[in-house]
């Protein structure tokens, strides 16, 4: 079993201004998303990120250093998972699901809420998708323009940062108590499907390609 990821509580809260070496973001672990896929491309991006906390929102913030950047979906729930993407699965302690926030590096957003992840015709055997009023309560920084077409095929290093509400999580999973000393459970990825060197990365292992295959999260502990 892989050791925890601890979110450590913020010192205070981070500006939403993509400052990866910022006071706030320097107090929190960094986590790597390194397991590459066997059907990815020989393009490995060395991708890092930090999580911090406090009573009111989770703060996430990713590094990727990268090439074959592309980037043309710019609509909230597109599927941004084509594009050069980050993104954060997480599930609370509730046995009511999880969400995954896939981000691409323009800064589109695609949520859901996914109660089964079995695969069907149309998406999931449970599942909905976050509403455009719930979109809306995340705040999302990104480095790179909302859309980079043609690709970026020269070295470059972008970064995406999404402040989340605990509301949000309430709202979909009901009361959460207060975090400190709670143990989630998630996965951190990379992707690029529609790229011209596709990859599929994660945090915690993963077999096959995947990556809404929750028996495989990893812990997030709250600090």
């Amino acid at each position: 079993m892989m050791e925890p990821y601890v979110i450590r509580r913020a010192p205070a809260p981070p500006s939403l201004r993509g400052e990866w070496e910022g006071a706030p973001w320097k107090y929190a672990e960094t986590g790597t998303i390194a397991h590459f896929t066997p059907r990815s491309s020989s393009h490995r991006p060395r991708v890092q990120f930090r999580l911090l906390y406090d009573p009111e929102w989770i703060y996430l913030i990713f590094r990727v250093e990268d090439r074959y950047v592309r980037c043309v979906h710019t609509g909230f729930n597109d599927p941004v998972c084509r594009d050069s993407c980050t993104e954060f699965f997480v599930e609370p302690p509730l046995n009511k699901g999880y969400l995954n926030f896939e981000i691409n590096c323009g800064g589109a957003v695609l949520c859901y809420h996914i109660e089964d992840a079995t695969r069907t015709p149309d998406g999931f055997a449970k599942y909905s998708p976050l509403t455009p009023e719930e979109g809306a309560l995340l705040r999302v920084y990104h480095s790179m323009p909302e859309v980079v077409e043609p690709e970026i095929t020269e070295e470059v290093t972008w970064v995406n940062e999404v402040h989340i509400p605990i509301r949000l999580f309430e709202g979909r999973f009901g009361p959460l108590g207060g975090l400190a000393g709670q143990e989630w459970r998630g996965n951190l990825y990379k992707c690029g499907d529609e790229t011209s060197h596709p990859h599929w990365a994660s945090w915690a292992p993963i077999e096959g390609g995947n990556f809404h295959q929750p028996r495989f999260f990893g812990p997030l502990r709250f600090e």
